[in-house]
């Protein structure tokens, strides 16, 4: 199933509209090792859920929500990497334009993935009918999956797409219409889902979570512009959902935060929906592990040199988002305060860490005994914000540089990446300074994320990863229902939510965060930032609690129109010969 499918470029919508303008093609994952060619009800809606990956990719929906938040930045590193047109930078200033090709590959992928979930709806329709109960399980499913893609085409454009044929065309709905339309969907199919095939497929609890989402924004989504209006009703509506989802005991916050994002983590009793990977797919999303990373850094070095598995020095941590975690725990480091912030796992030895300790970090100041030795396999990176020099196998002669024994040596990084000033000039040592300046922009400028594990499954980084890409957990049906009940007033059931996700990261007991003593909404957000970064979802937090006009590093926009994102100049375009079908969101 690996063929290529020309699709009309309107909205590139794989048949959403009934009438084509350019041709273009769309990239296909490897669904085979789905089941898609293992019998018709596999084969409907292997594409469908196989294609999550490509939606959320780094340069399509995710890296459109991550660096249009104030939790990363991606600068021209080094005057040499990521310019990409400006489209980063752009969308990071809030600079949108319908032709911000960023803007344009999240719209179009959301588009192809809804499409997708039509052609299993027509395939599983007929089947279903004929009493086939696997059939119809599959079938709610895809409308299900459906209705989640347009509640991410509705968060970031303001639009659903109503379409129940492929030969009809699509119906154009927004605010409470589009509200209401997702609503039906998730609610048609709720009593017809089970919970026995989670969390890498569509269960009751997801869609009880999803639709909790939707309750939780949808005084934005009612008006994007405006200043929301939370209502009893809603909230109502988020305790109820989450109160069945928690109430049921099915699922368990994980000690180990980081667990959630590593290998073997299907079976993590937290996870409620999230892409099944499991090292089976040969286009996957091991982008949300390296995209970040130093290039220098080469994180299964088991697989050099056939593979490098290094990351890109792409987007950063900005300074305001880490200064919330310093906001928050004062003179003590995050680092020691809470377990989300970091993890240890390159365990330098105190003679190797005190050579370097108050010098400046030249390689010229590097002795001979600045590496300490271990097996290939036993290297594992450092998790959550990564700051200062890091630590990893070197490059030598066509071969890592081993000690005598055959094992690697760990050194602290050279910085080796791109062909700009910073190249070979010393270590790789991520300060908090990074903008848009040419110092802010060197390859090593900023703080890192680095919340998900380099697969050992995957021999590059690129794909057959074992790592599911996570998209809802029991922390954030926890953190809705405190929303929920601090709109409501009632502050005391907000704050026992919010510490049960707190101290429940208990795996490092010296790191595990204190019980907070008070809340409210502006602490509530924060918390949101400590336990969901990463995620894709800081953007929307950010609009739901007022916060996304504010300034932060090189953004200054207080445009309320940057709550939506523009429609894609190419959509707009192919749809001018229907009036008024599809019309531009207002400022753009």
């Amino acid at each position: 199933m690996k063929n290529n499918i020309k699709i009309g470029a309107l909205m590139v919508l794989a048949g959403l509209l009934s009438f084509s303008c350019t041709d273009l093609v769309e990239e296909r994952i490897d669904e085979t090792e789905f089941g898609a060619e293992a019998d018709p009800i596999e084969g409907a809606i292997a594409p469908a859920y196989g294609y999550i990956s490509w939606t959320w990719r780094h340069t399509n929906y995710f890296g459109l929500q991550e660096v249009s938040s104030d939790e990363a930045i991606l600068p021209y590193r080094g005057g040499t990497d990521w310019f990409d047109g400006g489209k980063f930078i752009a969308a990071h200033q809030h600079n949108f334009t319908p032709s911000n090709d960023l803007v344009a590959s999240g719209w179009n992928q959301v588009a192809i993935n809804i499409s997708r979930t039509l052609s299993a709806i027509e395939v599983l329709t007929p089947l279903s009918n004929e009493g086939n109960a696997e059939a119809t399980g599959a079938l709610y499913e895809m409308k299900a999956l459906r209705a989640y893609l347009n509640m991410l085409m509705l968060d970031s454009w303001g639009i659903v797409f109503k379409k129940e044929s492929s030969d009809a065309l699509s119906e154009i709905l927004r605010t409470d219409e589009a509200i209401a339309y997702i609503e039906s969907e998730f609610l048609s199919v709720i009593d017809g889902i089970n919970n026995d095939k989670g969390p890498g497929r569509i269960t009751q609890d997801a869609v009880k979570g999803f639709l909790a989402r939707l309750y939780l924004n949808a005084a934005v989504y009612r008006d994007p512009y405006g200043t929301p209006n939370f209502t009893d009703v809603d909230m109502d509506k988020v305790i109820s959902y989450t109160n069945d989802i928690i109430n049921s005991n099915s699922y368990a916050l994980s000690p180990e935060y980081f667990e959630l994002f590593s290998d073997e983590n299907h079976d993590n009793a937290e996870l409620i929906f999230a892409l099944d990977q499991r090292g089976v797919l040969s286009r996957e999303h091991s982008r949300w592990a390296y995209w970040s990373i130093a290039g220098a850094m080469i994180a299964r070095p088991e697989f050099f040199p056939d593979n490098t598995a290094d990351g890109t020095d792409g987007p950063a941590v900005t300074p305001d988002f880490y200064q919330s975690w310093v906001d928050a725990y004062g003179d003590v480091d995050p680092a020691d305060a809470d377990a989300r912030f970091y993890q240890r796992n390159t365990i330098v030895p105190e003679a190797q860490l005190s050579d370097l300790e108050n010098r400046d970090p030249l390689l010229e100041t590097e002795t001979d005994d600045s590496y300490y030795c271990l097996e290939a396999t036993d290297f594992e990176m450092d998790r959550g914000i990564l700051r200062g020099i890091q630590w990893g196998p070197r490059r030598g002669d066509g071969d890592l540089v081993k000690c005598d024994d055959g094992s690697l040596r760990i050194y602290p990084l050279q910085q080796t990446k791109g062909n700009g000033p910073d190249r070979d000039t010393g270590y790789v040592d991520h300060t908090l300074q990074v903008d848009f300046t040419t110092e802010g922009s060197l390859h090593r400028a900023g703080y890192r994320f680095s919340k998900y594990q380099f697969s050992r499954t995957s021999p590059n980084g690129n794909n057959f990863s074992s790592v599911d890409l996570v998209l809802m957990r029991l922390a954030e049906i926890y953190l809705m229902r405190a929303e929920a009940k601090l709109r409501k007033g009632d502050n005391a059931g907000a704050l026992a939510d919010v510490n049960m996700v707190r101290t429940s990261r208990n795996a490092r007991p010296e790191q595990t965060p204190a019980a907070l003593t008070e809340l409210d909404l502006d602490i509530l957000f924060r918390e949101r930032g400590f336990e969901f970064y990463w995620e894709g979802l800081r953007r929307t937090d950010q609009i739901r609690f007022g916060k996304y006009e504010d300034p932060w590093t090189e953004k200054t926009d207080a445009d309320p129109n940057k709550r939506l994102f523009p429609i894609p100049q190419s959509a707009v375009d192919g749809a001018s010969g229907i009036d008024g079908f599809l019309e531009q969101n207002p400022g753009y």
